[in-house]
């Protein structure tokens, strides 16, 4: 009886333990060590915008997107300001 409850007390444990994952491999190795890239995918390119790109193109691209990102956060903001209804 304390056999199967010892058994039941390790499978539950079990459960709960973090599963093994493999180290994803890419084809874009060159920009694996940037900010951004996190396990398990590691880079993630899924329109493969930088298949043949050098530092300076990928330097472009991050910051076109936090430009993107900022005037979204300012939009955003404005909308937020607007329906609260502070016009300018």
């Amino acid at each position: 009886m304390k056999l199967a409850i010892a058994a039941l007390l390790a499978g539950s444990a079990a459960a709960f333990a973090p599963a093994q994952v493999g180290k994803a491999s890419t084809a874009l190795n060159a920009f694996e060590s940037e900010l951004g890239a996190q396990p398990p995918l590691g880079f993630f390119d899924p329109l493969g915008m930088l298949a043949d790109a050098d530092q300076e193109r990928f330097d472009r691209l991050r910051y076109v997107e936090v430009k993107h990102g900022r005037i979204a956060q300012l939009a955003f903001l404005g909308q937020i300001v607007t329906r609260n209804g502070i016009h300018l």
